[in-house]
């Protein structure tokens, strides 16, 4: 229940449409408390709140002359501080959901190009590797490893036996792992990564 002024609302707006501002003072004094607990309710921030009232009041004295056409200031008053609350509300929903999509975007792409920059290494290290072993056993791990042939396919192309290619393969393996056991953080990947 709304408690009702001492002072007649109409004579006071229209004395602040003329630019009275001790008739503006007593509305602002009069109705600051409730459109700011209004305010309050809705945003949940005291500073939200404050700025709300700050801004309803502002538009109240930028009415000028229309002043005179209001019937109900605090519904008038309210309805000011509900349309702002509900602008400031859906403007925080948004930013928060720019900041997430920021941050996930962010983060993706982060992690994108810090995955390639070590896949990048990592590759680099293992083809310095293969181009250091000897050259059949460089040729059965590009055939058997990078290319995915079989032994047997490896060997009629070497023309070479399926038990050669096995025991090339072995060597070359073997080499690879030796190299790369001095880059040890990315031996782990190599592995993990189904390269070695």
């Amino acid at each position: 229940m709304s408690i009702k002024p001492l002072f007649n609302n109409s004579e006071l707006l229209a004395k602040v449409a003329e630019g009275d501002q001790r008739a503006f003072r007593t509305l602002y004094d009069f109705y600051h408390h409730r459109i700011y607990a209004f305010a309050l309710h809705l945003l949940k921030s005291d500073i939200l709140a404050e700025e709300i009232v700050q801004e309803t009041f502002l538009k109240l004295w930028k009415q000028g002359y229309e002043l005179n056409k209001i019937v109900n200031l605090e519904s008038f008053l309210v309805t000011i501080a509900r349309n702002r609350s509900l602008d400031v509300l859906r403007r925080t929903k948004l930013e928060i959901k720019t900041d997430q999509h920021l941050i996930k975007e962010w983060s993706e792409t982060h992690n994108d190009t810090e995955e390639s920059i070590i896949l990048n290494d990592t590759r680099r290290v293992l083809q310095n590797a293969v181009d250091q072993l000897p050259p059949q056993q460089k040729q059965v791990y590009q055939l058997c490893h990078q290319e995915g042939l079989k032994y047997e396919e490896a060997a009629q192309k070497l023309n070479l036996s399926a038990l050669t290619v096995q025991s090339y393969m072995k060597l070359a393996l073997r080499n690879l792992r030796k190299h790369i056991k001095n880059h040890s953080d990315l031996s782990v990947l190599l592995i993990l990564l189904k390269l070695l």
